[in-house]
């Protein structure tokens, strides 16, 4: 058992340095929300001594109260309760800083039901009282763009083709690409390190602008998407330190690739091994089990994995976003891959959700779904060859109001993930796509005007 004021104070006196520090809570829109506080106030806040209204995790994407919520339930207060080893320097800052995650309790003590980091610890533990862990890594998605906006204020790649112009094509796994972005991708590095945070790969993506960068696995859902929120922070720091924007918006550019965060998961028994190897490659019953729960929940989860009116423009045919609930060996057209590996290895890849989506809610989407079908042992369908774009017509809701449909009516998500989160998290989207619906876009102007 750690002691969490010896370690806070170790932390103090090891950055003397440090002013400030932020205490976030990441929202259920994946918006980071909280407080300031000084050097003084870090004890009392590690305690759990810092109030701060419920609401903060029903804000929509622009901060604003889920109406609906907020007023029926009287705006109360909750405590934060923090996550120790998240109590990292956030050295890309030009004043000294540090930063904390935090959940949130009610003032009674107990969990907050729809804390995304409490719906996913909920969920591991149901997965170890069927002495199972699961393990779990993500690759993250992005694009780097210039600070400033064109004429009409849309975004500027800040890769450009020789003599200036916007490029086509953004040289994939492109070497000297890279080193274009040398200097902000060696400070990302070295500000992961400075946090924990153990990256595996930095990758030069598709589009152009476009980068990714990877987690190694961890045996802990909720620390792997701790890691997750806290690599997005630095990356979009570091960014912004050096003059750009770093977005993880799903289709920033509509004729180019997107942004995606594909989820690696395999599952430990009590002795730590693997209970998806069976030696050949292939997997066992329980690896089928869980794609068959992966492949019979997306589309009701799809709110979760694409949360946002632009996040359904990845979903296109020949874009490696999936339009169809699939699985196969070694195949990336497929929805759930199971990539080639040594057996020991054995995992799926779920490509489903984009770079938009909040972290904590897309791992629990998925170890819902994967828990559903070892818990009821379902079979899923024969593994896909080819291209699955071809073979199986589009069945996952294609845009925001049919996700938000097939979510709000969804006893699946009510079962797993429980009635209060699901309700929330309706009234949020609801109101964004009110939103949406009520503006007129240019577009519409130029053919209807």
């Amino acid at each position: 058992m750690i002691d969490s004021d010896n370690a806070v104070q170790t932390f103090l006196e090891q950055h003397p340095d440090i002013e400030i520090f932020e205490v976030i809570l990441l929202d259920l829109c994946g918006g980071l929300r909280g407080k300031w506080v000084t050097r003084d106030k870090l004890l009392k806040v590690m305690a759990g001594g810092l109030k701060i209204p419920l609401s903060t995790l029903a804000f929509d994407v622009w901060g604003r109260d889920a109406e609906e919520w907020v007023f029926n339930t009287g705006d109360g207060d909750g405590y934060c309760a923090p996550e120790l080893r998240t109590l990292v320097a956030a050295p890309w800052l030009e004043r000294p800083t540090g930063q904390v995650l935090m959940s949130m309790r009610e003032v009674d003590g107990s969990k907050c039901r729809y804390d995304p980091r409490y719906l996913l610890e909920g969920l591991q533990e149901r997965f170890g009282k069927l002495g199972l862990t699961p393990v779990l890594a993500s690759e993250m998605e992005f694009h780097l763009l210039k600070a400033e906006r064109d004429e009409i204020g849309r975004p500027v790649h800040s890769q450009q083709d020789r003599v200036g112009g916007a490029l086509g094509a953004g040289q994939t796994y492109g070497i000297d690409t890279m080193e274009d972005m040398s200097v902000l991708m060696h400070e990302v590095r070295d500000a992961c390190t400075a946090q924990g945070l153990p990256v595996d790969t930095l990758i030069k993506e598709a589009a152009p602008s476009q980068y990714e960068i990877n987690l190694y696995h961890r045996a802990d859902a909720l620390e792997a998407a701790d890691q997750a929120a806290m690599l997005q922070r630095v990356i979009r720091g570091v960014a912004r330190k050096h003059g750009y924007v770093a977005t993880f918006m799903a289709k920033p550019f509509g004729n180019l690739a997107g942004n995606g965060m594909h989820v690696h998961c395999s599952m430990l028994d009590a002795d730590g091994n693997n209970v998806f190897d069976d030696g050949t490659g292939q997997g066992t019953e329980m690896l089928r089990q869980a794609i068959a729960g992966c492949l019979g929940t997306m589309a009701e989860s799809m709110l979760m994995f694409a949360p946002n009116l632009n996040s359904y423009r990845r979903f296109r045919r020949g874009t490696h976003a999936p339009l169809a609930p699939s699985w196969g060996y070694e195949n990336r057209t497929v929805s759930v891959r199971v990539p080639a590996d040594a057996p020991a290895a054995t995992r799926i890849e779920h490509r489903v959700s984009g770079a938009d989506a909040n972290p904590y809610l897309v791992f629990a989407a998925i170890l819902a779904g994967m828990l559903r079908g070892i818990e009821h042992k379902l079979t899923p369908p024969e593994p896909l060859e080819g291209n699955a774009y071809e073979q199986l017509p589009p069945s996952l809701p294609r845009y925001l109001p049919d996700a938000l449909a097939r979510f709000e009516t969804s006893a699946h998500i009510e079962e797993y993930l429980g009635a209060e989160f699901r309700k929330v998290y309706t009234i949020l989207k609801q109101q964004e796509l009110d939103e949406y619906d009520s503006h007129v876009t240019p577009l519409e102007y130029d053919a209807n005007l």
